[in-house]
């Protein structure tokens, strides 16, 4: 009965986290929005270029190539990011995590060589 009663407590906990995770920002954003000063003007209201006024439509159109290369990069740093806290434990883990690393860097290095053979990583 007490195995239960420790449980129900971890799942307790895991519940008001989340509810707390979502009704701060909630109650944060709905705050911020009732006390702050509400005063548009046609100036206020205009693209900013810095400090000069707008010439222009500030709707360019980028290749998306541009997108791609940035999405790769950032997927590929994140992932990268793993290898940190494996190397810090790296002694502790044993050879499993070796070779679990081993394969997490082999499928990086195949998307890395898919994105290179659909020539992703041309620039121009």
């Amino acid at each position: 009965m007490e195995s239960l009663f420790v449980y129900q407590n971890n799942y307790l906990i895991v519940f008001v986290f989340l509810l707390l995770g979502i009704l701060l920002p909630v109650v944060a954003l709905t705050m911020g929005k009732w006390l702050r000063p509400y005063n548009p003007t046609k100036e206020k209201l205009t693209t900013y270029e810095s400090g000069i006024e707008p010439f222009h439509d500030s709707r360019i159109q980028f290749n998306v190539r541009y997108y791609i290369f940035a999405l790769l990069f950032v997927i590929f740093d994140v992932e990268t990011v793993f290898l940190y806290p494996w190397a810090v434990a790296y002694e502790s883990l044993g050879i499993v995590a070796l070779i679990e690393m081993l394969i997490f860097v082999i499928m990086l290095f195949i998307g890395l060589l898919y994105a290179w053979k659909k020539k992703v990583l041309k620039w121009m």
